[in-house]
């Protein structure tokens, strides 16, 4: 079987700046709500589909805000996308697929998790992760665990993260800490660029293997210098934006793999909640 991780944030996000806004009766924008049920739906009926669960930043702040002042915050959120969280994971319970909230790890954290617990179970032929963030690319082995874009649907395995990152999976932690990643408030490494990231770990892997001297790389890199004096100069901020961009695979997650199997929707909390959204 296959086994579907959705990445619940982005699916929110998603449908609040990519579906027409709607409010509730009460005049409350639900519009993210109703596209991201909508969409579970739409996966629901795909031939195959059996077991799956969603992950949710219920507080965008996590134990990486701890580690590091600049990591993304609320901050900018809209408001009417952020007071819908709750909403959505309640409705998702209703429509009976298995909701993890996040509060001290992320949603990245959980979808990990399930995808390392799970990978190697009896029956799982492959774990599909629902979302087109790179930063969960560091999960992806072979073609059992894969990233897939349900939008453009695009699968990426192993082969498909070296093809686009010209590094392996375990690499990608190293690659957004000398790259940045904005969207999580990584800053990484002044003068590194998404190609001479990808040139440099292409042949050391990771950070502490990559000389200090540039005149002892054995790979080309233009502006070598340049870039291996400025990764000397911040070498310990990087390890840190490292640990930052590593998902976590500990996240206490009390569901087996059988809990993951679709039963269908919940009569009894489906049907508030679609009084609620003013329908579906």
């Amino acid at each position: 079987m296959d086994l579907h991780l959705v990445d619940g944030t982005y699916e929110l996000y998603r449908a609040h700046f990519g579906a027409p806004p709607a409010t509730a009766p009460d005049g409350v924008e639900v519009g993210a709500t109703r596209g991201l049920l909508r969409s579970l739906q739409a996966l629901l009926r795909e031939p195959g589909v059996t077991h799956l669960a969603i992950a949710f930043d219920t507080v965008i702040e996590s134990f990486r805000n701890r580690l590091f002042a600049g990591y993304k915050t609320g901050e900018g959120v809209p408001p009417e996308l952020l007071a819908q969280f709750p909403l959505a994971e309640a409705a998702t319970r209703a429509l009976g697929v298995v909701t993890w909230s996040m509060v001290e790890f992320e949603a990245d954290d959980a979808l990990a998790t399930a995808a390392a617990r799970f990978a190697d179970a009896p029956g799982v032929e492959r774990v599909l992760l629902c979302t087109p963030d790179k930063d969960l690319s560091q999960c992806v082995r072979g073609t059992r665990v894969v990233g897939f874009d349900r939008m453009r649907r695009r699968v990426l395995d192993e082969a498909g993260v070296q093809e686009k990152f010209v590094v392996g999976p375990a690499s990608i932690p190293d690659w957004l800490a000398l790259v940045g990643d904005s969207a999580d408030g990584i800053p990484g490494v002044p003068r590194f660029g998404e190609k001479s990231a990808s040139a440099v770990l292409g042949r050391y892997a990771h950070l502490e293997a990559i000389p200090d001297d540039a005149a002892r790389w054995d790979v080309k890199v233009r502006g070598a210098a340049a870039l291996a004096a400025s990764l000397a100069a911040h070498r310990e901020p990087a390890l840190l934006y490292r640990r930052l961009a590593t998902v976590r695979a500990d996240v206490p997650l009390a569901e087996s793999l059988d809990d993951l199997r679709y039963r269908g929707p919940n009569p009894a909390l489906l049907a508030p909640i679609r009084e609620r959204l003013g329908g579906l």
